[in-house]
């Protein structure tokens, strides 16, 4: 797979993995801790090298599946992780990005991940109680110590990336961005790109819904997020078919999946935007990987930018509760 670079010279593989779901928000594990570190490993023969993990998820156990499977392969591989929440009895409480809690969560996370520094450290969500400029400035901190590479931003709006930017480089923004959710191209992308800052979409597949696997009739699983999600209730579902069958009829087209015509477009953005489409089989970090080799010509691309904007998205990305500190 080929690489691309991200703010401050940040080099990654093409498309990254969302480790996330290998310990929550999509129901029970198809398998075991061991299978789990078995496809965390694998991904690295298939050419993926940046990996995406956070202490809330979990919270604390996917870090700690991280640094296990990747301990013996660090030196080849990127790790981003994530501060910022409050977690209290094992569950997130609220944000906290105080410098004192930055520095905690920077220590533990080394810890959980095996390894003496951190590629990539986001804020995980804007805290609206601490000034960006003291997180960047903490941030800052702990990259001149030698314990993290690189500083991010998570569904931050165009306006704090300015301001943190301006104490210390940004690296990468991570935010939703895919065929179906385009929030970030009115102000967030054009920013960037004025900055030099990288862009690491997270659900560039829709959480499942633009590989064609999510049906009007499919039954959530106990702890699937997507049950609270406004855009996946059946009715929602339904409405918003149209649209992937649109994107499955290229990929037929194409000898491609749905899921490589959503990420060869998300691709063709721009060369410093990297998907991390997340999964728990070797078999989706092979077709994901492919999408790197899935050319789309200039007709078939205008088509896809419009695609949302004629067909209509049906639902909102996340219900009231899920928004409340995003786009600060």
């Amino acid at each position: 797979m080929h690489r691309r670079t991200l703010g401050q010279g940040f080099e990654v593989s093409a498309v990254g993995l969302g480790c996330m779901g290998m310990s929550q928000s999509y129901g029970p594990n198809p398998g075991s801790r061991d299978d789990m570190i078995a496809v965390l490993r694998s991904a690295l023969d298939l050419g993926v090298t940046f990996f995406d993990t956070a202490e809330v998820y979990g919270p604390f156990v996917n870090e700690e599946l991280v640094g296990e499977a990747l301990e013996p392969i660090r030196d080849e591989v990127q790790i981003a992780t994530k501060f910022g929440w409050r977690i209290e009895d094992g569950k997130s409480v609220g944000v906290d990005s105080r410098p004192e809690q930055i520095r905690r969560v920077a220590d533990a996370s080394l810890k959980r991940l095996r390894t003496d520094v951190i590629d990539l450290f986001y804020q995980h969500r804007v805290d609206p109680d601490v000034p960006i400029e003291d997180v960047a400035g903490t941030v800052g901190e702990l990259v001149k110590d030698g314990k993290v590479r690189h500083f991010g931003l998570s569904e931050a709006a165009a306006p704090t990336i300015r301001r943190a930017h301006t104490v210390h480089p940004v690296t990468a923004l991570q935010s939703e961005y895919s065929l179906w959710t385009r929030d970030p191209e009115a102000e967030v992308l054009p920013t960037l790109a004025e900055l030099g800052i990288g862009f690491v979409p997270f659900s560039p597949l829709g959480k499942g819904f633009l590989t064609g696997t999510v049906a009007p009739t499919t039954n959530f699983a106990d702890g699937d997020i997507r049950a609270t999600i406004p855009r996946f209730t059946e009715e929602n579902r339904t409405a918003n078919a149209e649209l992937v069958d649109h994107v499955a009829e290229l990929a037929r087209r194409k000898g491609a999946s749905p899921g490589q015509i959503a990420l060869a477009w998300l691709l063709a953005q721009q060369p410093w935007i990297v998907p991390i489409p997340g999964t728990r089989r070797t078999s989706r970090i092979e077709e994901n990987a492919g999408a790197t080799q899935v050319p789309l010509s200039a007709d078939e691309l205008s088509d896809l930018d419009t695609l949302a904007q004629r067909i209509g998205v049906h639902g909102a990305r996340y219900n009231e509760s899920q928004m409340q500190y995003v786009n600060h």
